[in-house]
C-alpha cells in the first residue's frame, strides 16, 4: 500500500465519519430523498465544472449502462438507507451497519472471482465483524418498528455499496475514479429526482442548510468518491471498502462526544479490534508464516 492511498484511507475514515453530523441537518432540512437527489447532483456537477476548469480529459466511452448500475446502488441505494436509517436509528447505530459493507463485498468478490481472500484478510474481517459486535453496546433509541425499518434499510444501504463497488471493479476498471464518480452520481441523482414527488422536501431550509448540503456534497461526496474510486482501483474493492471500519469508529465516537449517544468501555475496545481488522485486510499488519 502506497503513502499515497495510506493517505486517501485516512482521509475517508475521517471525512465520511464525520458527514454523520452533516446528514443528520441535511435531511432534516431536505427530507430523505431531497438529501440525496441534490446532494447528487452538485457532487456530479462541481467535479464535472472542475474538470472542464483543468482541462482534464474525461472518458466515459464505457457507456452508460455501468454508471447507471453503480450510480443505483453505491451511490442512491448506499445514500438513500443512510438518508432514512440514520435519524431513526442513531449515527452510532448506522455507522455499525455500515462497518458490514467490507463482509459483504468479501463475499461477492469472492462469488465473483475478483479476488482471492487470503487467511489474513478473513481473520481481518472476522475480527471487523467482533469490533463491531462490542461497538453495538445499546442503541441510541428505543426498539420500535421504526427502529426495526431503519436497520432493514441500513442492511439495504450496506449490500448495495459493496455490490457497487465490486461491480466497479469488474466493469469499470478501465475508467478513471473522476469519470466514475461524476457519472455514477449524475445517475444516481437521476434515478432519485422522480422520488421527491412521493416524499417532497419538507419545509423552506434555512440558508445555513444550504452550507451544509454544499459541505456534504463537495468535501465528503465529490472528493471522497474520487479518492474512493481511485483506491478500489489502486488496491482493490475488498480492501479499500475496509475503511468502513475506520468510518464506524470516528462515528461513533462522533455519536458520543457531539450528540450524546451511549458509549461504554466495551464500544471503545471494540474500536481497537475493529483498527486491528483494518490493518490486516489492508496488509499493514502481517501474520507470521509458517516454516515449511
Amino acid at each position: 500500500m502506497q503513502h499515497r492511498d495510506f493517505a486517501a484511507y485516512l482521509y475517508l475514515s475521517l471525512a465520511w465519519g464525520l458527514s454523520f453530523l452533516l446528514l443528520l441537518h441535511v435531511v432534516d432540512a431536505f427530507g430523505w430523498i431531497g438529501a440525496v437527489t441534490f446532494r447528487c447532483f452538485i457532487a456530479g456537477a462541481l467535479l464535472y465544472g472542475i474538470a472542464l476548469t483543468m482541462r482534464r480529459r474525461l472518458d466515459f466511452s464505457a457507456g452508460w449502462l455501468p454508471f447507471a448500475m453503480v450510480g443505483a446502488t453505491t451511490v442512491a441505494g448506499q445514500l438513500i438507507g443512510l438518508s432514512y436509517a440514520t435519524p431513526r436509528i442513531g449515527t452510532a447505530m448506522a455507522a455499525i451497519f455500515v462497518a458490514a459493507i467490507p463482509l459483504f463485498s468479501m463475499v461477492i468478490a469472492q462469488l465473483w472471482g475478483l479476488e482471492r481472500i487470503t487467511p489474513q484478510r478473513i481473520l481481518g474481517l472476522v475480527l471487523g465483524t467482533i469490533g463491531i459486535i462490542m461497538l453495538v453496546g445499546f442503541p441510541a433509541v428505543p426498539v420500535t418498528a421504526e427502529f426495526l425499518i431503519g436497520c432493514l434499510a441500513m442492511i439495504g444501504s450496506t449490500f448495495s455499496a459493496a455490490f457497487g463497488s465490486n461491480y466497479a471493479s469488474r466493469h469499470l476498471a478501465g475508467t478513471g475514479p473522476w469519470e466514475v464518480t461524476i457519472g455514477s452520481f449524475i445517475a444516481g441523482g437521476a434515478i432519485t429526482f422522480p422520488l421527491l414527488w412521493f416524499v417532497p422536501v419538507p419545509g423552506t431550509p434555512d440558508p445555513a442548510d444550504y452550507l451544509y448540503l454544499l459541505a456534504l456534497a463537495a468535501l465528503m461526496s465529490a472528493l471522497t468518491y474520487v479518492l474512493y474510486f481511485g483506491l478500489v482501483k489502486s488496491i482493490g474493492a475488498t480492501a479499500a471498502i475496509s475503511v468502513e471500519f475506520a468510518v464506524t469508529v470516528v462515528a461513533v465516537l462522533v455519536g458520543a462526544l457531539v450528540l450524546d449517544e451511549p458509549l461504554t468501555l466495551l464500544q471503545l475496545f471494540g474500536g481497537v479490534v475493529i483498527i486491528v481488522g483494518c490493518s490486516l485486510v489492508l496488509g499493514i499488519i502481517r501474520l507470521p508464516r509458517r516454516a515449511m
